[in-house]
């Protein structure tokens, strides 16, 4: 009965984790709107992606221990609490002031739920298949960016009141999800503590800390070109493939989001350490095929290069955080899972404030050569750990 509860416990966590990115990308198919109706720059939107990941990274770092003392369940209601603010603030939006507040609101919703739902997903994770995990944490919010930004995007284009339709929808989703979570099984016992857990620490137990630099490459060369998409799909569409329909802006951007839980899957029937290495590299010459896609301003192909980045995505995510999170205590979880996700967000964060800057200047071709440049970094970088990466995996008593 017991296990029962807690795979009931895991889905809540995991459609909470996801939904919480739904509401995320829900507004990005209505950028090229804003940019045309309301006047909001390139630089704006791209600002609202940085606002976006320094609200992530401040949960992450302020409040990414407290699920450890408040328990689960609490600081998972407040995060999708914060989600429903988020969308809430973009019903009336005009400038880009509420566009800002909103994207902060949803940085700090997504840092929670990233520490708070996904701890409560690992654990509960001996309830159901061991890859199952590492896969929904790594490619859940994936999932739900993209489930959130195609959905909103065939709302934007085809829908009633195209500007708030797609926020009332959230907030029922979201609302369906703390009614979840209430139902659950508390997995973290309230303990004292809970002022001290906000003092940011950046602390890693010894066998995380072995496997942080190489993944840490990964994360910042894949979740970097994420960010790009965020701010820049629509335009990308628009500019580069030569069309304004909001469906193909939310496809576009949905295309490197939707197949990294193809990904995962497949990162689970593997070794970790190789979905780390074979997913980087893929990643890498699949963002080469992007760059070309672009510059021939062909949509079919770069939809089908950027689908099978997605997957590459997904592979060396899903490895990466499987040599970190691997035999983990309980109170370990929430923290090391913070590491992962501000080094992530952080990674996205900086490279979409220097390509904002930039695209005043410059075409976003030449904006996006450097994210090409990033992953063949990150392929360069594991093909020369790969050894070492296999050695440590196999002496900490896991199958590397």
């Amino acid at each position: 009965m017991e296990n029962r509860g807690n795979k009931a416990s895991f889905w809540a966590a995991a459609i909470s984790l996801a939904a919480t990115f739904v509401a995320s990308a829900t507004p990005i198919p209505l950028y090229g709107t804003y940019q045309r109706v309301d006047g909001i720059s390139y630089l704006g939107l791209s600002l609202s992606s940085v606002v976006y990941f320094v609200g992530a990274v401040t949960a992450l770092l302020v409040f990414g221990r407290l699920s450890n003392h408040l328990g689960r369940r609490p600081v998972s209601i407040a995060a999708v609490i914060l989600a429903a603010m988020a969308s809430i603030s973009f019903l009336q939006l005009h400038d880009a002031t509420p566009l800002l507040v909103g994207r902060f609101l949803q940085g700090l919703a997504c840092g929670l739920a990233s520490t708070a739902l996904a701890a409560w997903i690992v654990d509960c994770a001996h309830s159901v298949p061991q890859w199952l995990a590492p896969a929904v944490i790594s490619c859940g919010p994936m999932t739900g960016l993209t489930i959130g930004g195609i959905v909103s995007g065939v709302l934007v284009e085809y829908g009633p009141i195209p500007r708030q339709l797609p926020f009332y929808l959230v907030l029922v989703l979201l609302l369906i999800c703390v009614v979840l979570i209430m139902r659950s099984n508390e997995t973290m016992p309230s303990a004292p503590g809970a002022i001290g857990s906000l003092k940011p620490r950046m602390g890693l137990p010894a066998n995380a800390k072995k496997f942080f630099p190489v993944a840490a490459v990964t994360f910042i060369s894949t979740w970097a070109l994420g960010g790009f998409f965020q701010a820049f799909g629509p335009a990308m569409a628009h500019e580069q493939l030569h069309t304004s329909n909001a469906i193909a802006a939310a496809l576009v951007f949905a295309s490197i989001m939707a197949p990294s839980t193809i990904g995962a899957s497949i990162a689970g029937k593997m070794k970790a350490t190789n979905a780390q290495f074979y997913g980087m590299l893929s990643f890498a010459v699949f963002v080469g095929g992007l760059l070309l896609a672009l510059q021939l301003g062909t949509l079919v192909l770069f939809l089908i290069t950027s689908v099978l980045a997605g997957i590459a995505q997904g592979m060396v995510l899903t490895g990466s955080i499987q040599t970190m999170v691997a035999n983990l205590q309980p109170k370990e979880r929430a923290n090391v899972l913070s590491v992962i996700y501000v080094t992530s967000y952080t990674g996205a964060a900086i490279p979409t404030l220097i390509a904002g800057q930039m695209s005043e200047n410059h075409s976003l071709l030449q904006v996006a050569c450097g994210y090409g440049v990033l992953a063949l970094f990150g392929a360069i970088t594991v093909i020369f750990s790969r050894k070492y990466q296999q050695r440590e995996f196999q002496q900490c008593g896991l199958q590397g």
